[in-house]
C-alpha cells in the first residue's frame, strides 16, 4: 500500500500556478530572488502587475520564497 501525503501551505498552489502561467515554480522563485530584499507585499504587487498573476498565487509564491530565505 502506498501513502499519499497532502501538500499543505503555499506549495498546495504550485500545480495550478504552473498550469495557469505556463512556467515551473523554479522560474518564479528565480525571478523573486532577483528582486533582492523587497518586502512581501511589494513582491506580491510586482507579480500581479508585471506578470498578471492573481493575488492568491502571487502570495503563495512570495510566502514560499521568503520561507526558503528564512524570513
Amino acid at each position: 500500500m502506498t501513502t499519499t501525503e497532502a501538500v499543505n501551505g503555499p506549495a498546495s498552489y504550485f500545480p495550478s500556478i504552473e498550469k495557469k502561467y505556463g512556467q515551473p515554480i523554479g522560474h518564479w522563485l528565480g525571478l523573486l530572488q532577483q528582486r533582492g530584499d523587497a518586502k512581501h507585499m511589494e513582491l506580491v504587487g510586482w507579480l500581479k502587475s508585471e506578470h498578471c498573476m492573481g493575488h492568491g498565487h502571487a502570495n503563495a509564491l512570495v510566502a514560499h520564497h521568503k520561507a526558503l530565505q528564512g524570513r
